[in-house]
């Protein structure tokens, strides 16, 4: 179902007459649209948004461990649908609190791994290289990694990081510079900046890098 509209939202009912692509929601078009989306997909029906999103996503895909009910997962599923990656995937508990996500969740995959084996397993048959993101030691600073194009970036808990299963089963393990006091950032801010690292290494125009 729509979201219910808001008056200081979004956008009110459209002037008539009203378009005809089957893409565009009769109830929306009558009553308005408050969703959270850009303006391409005013009045577009949820499902017909999914579609022409599938057409386009970049072929990286986004992991956080889940061991512990982390908070930071609706901040991931966000930064994920923002940089249009193909899915992300929960590794441990399947229950994830979808506040943080600001609704996105509606429009990107999601996929749940029981265990970390399951989910190398799936990564090995899908061709992706698992590419953890913690600063561990020895890890490759991510400013000067060639992130591969087809591949899974994989985040840790809040506190604990990667697991050891998964350190042991990434192809590399990069960390974001810091320069401050604090050991780390959270991994909702992390996965956000290792993502727009993907975007700008291989989507974007050469003389926009």
């Amino acid at each position: 179902m729509p979201d219910p509209p808001r008056a200081d939202v979004g956008v009110g009912p459209h002037p008539r007459p009203w378009p005809d692509d089957p893409c565009f929601d009769g109830e929306l078009l009558a009553k308005g649209d408050a969703r959270n989306v850009v303006d391409r997909y005013r009045y577009w029906r949820n499902d017909a948004i999914i579609e022409d999103l599938d057409a386009r996503r970049h072929p990286f895909h986004v992991a956080i461990e889940n061991w512990q009910h982390d908070f930071n997962i609706g901040t991931v599923v966000r930064n994920a649908n923002a940089f249009l990656a193909a899915e992300v995937h929960i590794v441990g508990k399947r229950r994830w609190n979808r506040r943080g996500a600001m609704v996105t969740d509606r429009y990107q995959h999601v996929r749940h791994h029981e265990t970390v084996e399951s989910f190398v397993a799936w990564a090995i048959e899908a061709a992706l290289s698992v590419v953890g993101v913690d600063n561990l030691p020895g890890s490759v600073p991510i400013e000067t990694l060639a992130l591969p194009e087809r591949c899974v970036l994989v985040f840790g808990q809040e506190g604990p990081g990667l697991s050891e299963p998964v350190r042991e089963r990434a192809d590399v393990v990069c960390s974001i510079s810091q320069f401050g006091s604090t050991r780390s950032i959270n991994a909702g801010v992390a996965s956000g900046i290792a993502m727009h690292t993907w975007i700008r290494q291989h989507a974007m125009p050469p003389g926009d890098r």
